[in-house]
């Protein structure tokens, strides 16, 4: 009976921390006055290539609210930040991967 209650405690917790995750993306896009798809294409204007990976968040520089992409270009793989609220190009870099 204790196991169950564990199993049963530990998929609760992690629905409420999914949750609270898809809220806060939501939260994020509302702050946005570039749409995600308004992003891209400046994104792809800056560096033209794939996008592998993207997202909006919260991070110092400019308004604050950026969206990141790594765009793959070859065998380089580039990030390319966006002002969520701008538009402005925040960052053209060759990515790390230190994220």
């Amino acid at each position: 009976m204790n196991k169950l209650i564990t199993v049963v405690a530990a998929a609760g917790l992690a629905a409420l921390a999914f949750g609270a995750s898809a809220t806060s993306s939501a939260a994020l896009a509302g702050q946005a006055k570039v749409s995600m798809t308004q992003a891209r294409a400046i994104a792809l204007k800056t560096r033209h290539g794939k996008i592998v990976k993207e997202e909006l968040e919260k991070e110092s520089g400019g308004s604050g609210l950026r969206y990141s992409f790594d765009i793959r270009a070859g065998k380089v793989t580039h990030e390319v930040g966006v002002d969520a609220r701008t538009g402005k190009v925040l960052e053209n870099s060759i990515d790390n991967g230190k994220d």
